[in-house]
C-alpha cells in the first residue's frame, strides 16, 4: 500500500506531470513537508485503525475483516490525494517520490526530507491508531510475511501502483487520486503481500502487532522488492512514452 497503499500502501502522486503544480510551489518547503507528513501520518492510522476494527467485528472471518481494511483504506487514499495534492504532491510514499525524481521533477523540498516526514508521520499514524482503539502504542510487528512469493507480490503491487500514476498522469490526471484508490483497493485482493507498495507504510507497520503488521525482520526485503518494482514502472513508462 502508495501516492499513493499498504494500502498496504499503497501509495499516492503528484496532481500533474512535469514540474510541481504552481500551488505545490507556492506554499514552500515547511507547508509542503507538513502536507507530507500529515497525509502519511493519517493514511498509516486508516490503514490500522481499520484493520483493528474490521478484525474486531469479523469474528476470525479474516476475509470479511481484509475487505473491510481495503475499503476503508481506498476511500481513505482518494481523500488524502485530493486535499493534499496541491500542496505536497501527496506522495505519501517514498518510493513515489524517488520515481519522481528521477524523471525529473522538482519536489517543493528536497528529497531527503520528503522521505523523513513520510516515515516519521508513518510511524506517528501508527501510534494514532494504537491510541484509538486502546492498544499499546509500542508493539514491534509479529506477523510474518517473507518469501518469494511475498517479495514478488511487493515488486508487482508497486510495479502496477506506479504505472498507474505515471500513465495517468499522462492521459488522465484529474482521475489520478481515483485511478491511485481503485488500484489499491484491488491489490489488497490479488497479491499475496496484500500490497503495501511503500517503504515508509512497511517501515511503520512494523511497529504494530495488528491485522496490518510485519516483522521487522522482514521489511528489508519488503523494501527491497518495492524499490525494483518502482524502477521497473519507471522504465515501462519511458518506453511507452517512446512510442
Amino acid at each position: 500500500m502508495n501516492a499513493q497503499v499498504d494500502v498496504p500502501v499503497d501509495v499516492s502522486v503528484d496532481v500533474q506531470e512535469g514540474p510541481p503544480s504552481k500551488h505545490a510551489c507556492a506554499v514552500g518547503a515547511p507547508c509542503a513537508l507538513l502536507a507530507e507528513g500529515l497525509g502519511t501520518l493519517l493514511l498509516l492510522a486508516v490503514v490500522v485503525g481499520s484493520g483493528i476494527m474490521g478484525e474486531r467485528l469479523a469474528q476470525g472471518n479474516v476475509a470479511i475483516a481484509l475487505l473491510a481494511n481495503a475499503i476503508a483504506t481506498a476511500g481513505g487514499l482518494y481523500v488524502l490525494i485530493v486535499l493534499f495534492g496541491p500542496l505536497s504532491g501527496a506522495h505519501f510514499n517514498p518510493a513515489v517520490s524517488l520515481v519522481m525524481r528521477l524523471r525529473g521533477e522538482r519536489l517543493p523540498a528536497p528529497l531527503p526530507a520528503y522521505v523523513a516526514v513520510q516515515v516519521l508521520g508513518a510511524v506517528a499514524g501508527v501510534m494514532v491508531a494504537h491510541a484509538m482503539f486502546a492498544e499499546p502504542l509500542w508493539q514491534p510487528g509479529d506477523q510474518v510475511r517473507t518469501g518469494a512469493a511475498q517479495w514478488f507480490s511487493e515488486s508487482v503491487a508497486t510495479f502496477g501502483l506506479l504505472l498507474t500514476i505515471l500513465l495517468g498522469l499522462r492521459h488522465r490526471p484529474q482521475a489520478v487520486p481515483a485511478l491511485v484508490a481503485c488500484y489499491i483497493l484491488a491489490a489488497y485482493w490479488f497479491t499475496a503481500s496484500t500490497s503495501f507498495a511503500n517503504p515508509a507504510v512497511t517501515v511503520a507497520r512494523a511497529f504494530t502487532q495488528t491485522f496490518a503488521g510485519i516483522r521487522p525482520l522482514d521489511v528489508g526485503g519488503f523494501m527491497l522488492a518495492q524499490c525494483i518494482g518502482a524502477l521497473g514502472a519507471l522504465g515501462v513508462a519511458q518506453v511507452l512514452r517512446a512510442r
